[in-house]
């Protein structure tokens, strides 16, 4: 596989993590921490994915297909509907948990890398290691990450209103996602 090829795959990939960024990053300071905490974990997960997925190889490919997709949905609804129902309650900023933090954070960077588990599936059926593909999947998706949260924090700037809404406005992207996702494997 072509490193050209990795870097399409990795920015497909990465693709969702991204949009959550953008989404954290409008009611986010984005401090260095958050951002490394993000950042780390959603690209530690993403290259950590198509190596269990590769490891699990061709005997479990067809199990995993068949729902990995409503798994990723089931994450990010339930993320996104605890965003929105913060909105709705209007809970300040500093009351509405952390993305970057805890239990929030894993649930979305478990949801947004279940692609990247399928992909380490595929390249264990068309016989790629996969180790070069993990480090730059990893990688791309760090990066794009970080300027996720940053690209969020920036629009915030648009306006205050705006800014206000930023529980509500991240929790309808996040169940987006998650039907966008369903769309893709034909559920929808």
């Amino acid at each position: 596989m072509s490193i050209a090829a990795i870097l399409f795959l990795a920015l497909a990939l990465a693709m969702d993590a991204f949009a959550v960024a953008v989404a954290s990053g409008l009611r986010l300071r984005c401090t260095l921490g958050q951002t490394l905490r993000m950042s780390l974990t959603f690209g530690g997960f993403q290259a950590a994915m198509p190596v269990i997925g590769w490891f699990l190889g061709l005997s479990v490919h067809e199990y995993i297909e068949s729902f990995d997709h409503w798994v990723a949905f089931g994450l990010l609804a339930l993320v996104g509907v605890k965003m929105i129902h913060d909105a709705l309650q209007n809970k300040e900023d500093e009351e509405c948990a952390d993305p970057t933090r805890g239990f929030t954070l894993l649930l979305l960077a478990l949801a947004t890398s279940i692609d990247a588990l399928a992909v380490g599936i595929s390249l264990a059926m068309i016989k790629v290691e996969v180790w070069q593909p993990a480090v730059i999947i990893g990688l791309v998706c760090f990066g794009l990450t970080a300027l996720g949260l940053h690209l969020g924090k920036a629009t915030v700037a648009l306006g205050p209103k705006f800014a206000g809404r930023a529980n509500l406005i991240g929790g309808l992207v996040l169940l987006g996602i998650g039907v966008k996702i369903l769309i893709e494997h034909g559920v929808v």
